[in-house]
């Protein structure tokens, strides 16, 4: 992305309250905007109305008051073509026809392109099969959606999007069905393609964890109905992020990054040291079984790393896994 592209608005909102009664906002007085190079991810409870805000920030529904404007112009201005050029959408549940090919189906994103008649150009193909590459999808490019996986599947969603070739990308829970490698892989590639294409890219998602890790931005929605932007790192350091999800017996992990809950742990205290990542994933194994952790304990676990294999020193005994050395603390001693 060019330096002069760094930080342009192309997205805003002004005071704005959506819902579909005009008595009762869903979410109000909304001040947000999307920058280009960026990914913001935006998260909260089920029912709080994510999916309702991308529908009127995408021109679907009219707001209850207030204003969108795109590239500065009310959103509702622009022409459903003009819009298609400009803002591009990936539902996680627009499940294509399995009897199209990848190809053509990421081909149906060049539709404000193309004329009356569909016919694609040298230069739409082009677009297209870059679209595939960058996704990883090329090479499947004649098989059927409906032998595709769910990954590859929505990363053809995704290319679909690409070849629109709009400045906006708006994406609903693009990882919600997808095992943890998948969900990485889409992630990764949608901060790639933030970065790199200078496009703003906007999605929701429960994924905390992915989110703190990718996010340049956050939108929180919170208990009362608003929205709190910032960088993850500093929505988790003015304790944002642990008002939005903190509740009775679930907690915000300031050193993991995460949410956690909140057990009371009782009985001995255990000091840890020896080798990283031993260590680490000690502590985690003794804060899973409700052990505390103390530095000035006198109960002494060391972690060392030997033949490549993990050892436990524990009161003069050598444990070779975790599970031998969790069961002796918590059954034999």
């Amino acid at each position: 992305m060019k330096k002069d592209q760094k930080h342009i608005t192309l997205l805003s909102t002004k005071d704005l309250s959506i819902g579909y009664r005009a008595d009762k906002a869903i979410l109000s007085d909304l001040n947000l905007d999307l920058q280009a190079g960026r990914l913001t991810c935006l998260l909260g409870p089920n029912g709080c109305g994510k999916s309702t805000l991308l529908n009127v920030l995408s021109s679907g529904m009219k707001p209850l008051k207030g204003r969108v404007a795109l590239k500065q112009k009310n959103i509702q201005d622009f022409s459903a073509k003009a819009l298609a050029k400009t803002l591009s959408m990936v539902y996680t549940e627009n499940l294509a026809p399995g009897n199209l090919t990848a190809y053509a189906l990421v081909s149906l994103g060049r539709f404000p392109y193309t004329g009356w008649m569909g016919r694609l150009s040298t230069e739409d193909e082009q677009t297209i099969q870059r679209a595939m590459q960058r996704t990883g999808m090329l090479s499947l490019a004649n098989r059927h959606v409906g032998e595709l996986s769910d990954g590859e599947r929505q990363k053809v969603m995704i290319a679909r999007a690409l070849v629109q070739d709009t400045e906006l990308m708006f994406l609903d829970e693009p990882t919600a069905h997808l095992d943890h490698p998948n969900r990485l892989e889409v992630f990764d590639m949608l901060k790639r393609l933030a970065e790199q294409d200078g496009k703003g890219i906007l999605l929701t998602t429960h994924d905390l964890d992915m989110a703190l890790h990718h996010a340049d931005k956050l939108w929180l929605v919170t208990p009362k109905g608003s929205i709190v932007s910032g960088m993850p790192e500093d929505l988790v350091l003015n304790g944002s992020l642990a008002k939005t999800f903190e509740r009775d017996h679930i907690a915000f992990d300031y050193d993991r990054g995460g949410l956690r809950k909140v057990k009371n742990s009782t009985g001995k205290s255990f000091a840890l040291t020896g080798d990283q990542p031993g260590v680490q994933w000690l502590k985690k194994a003794l804060e899973r079984n409700d052990l505390k952790i103390e530095q000035e304990a006198t109960l002494k676990i060391i972690a060392k790393f030997k033949n490549q294999q993990w050892h436990f020193h524990f009161q003069e005994q050598i444990f070779n896994t975790l599970e031998k050395l969790i069961n002796h603390i918590k059954y034999e001693i």
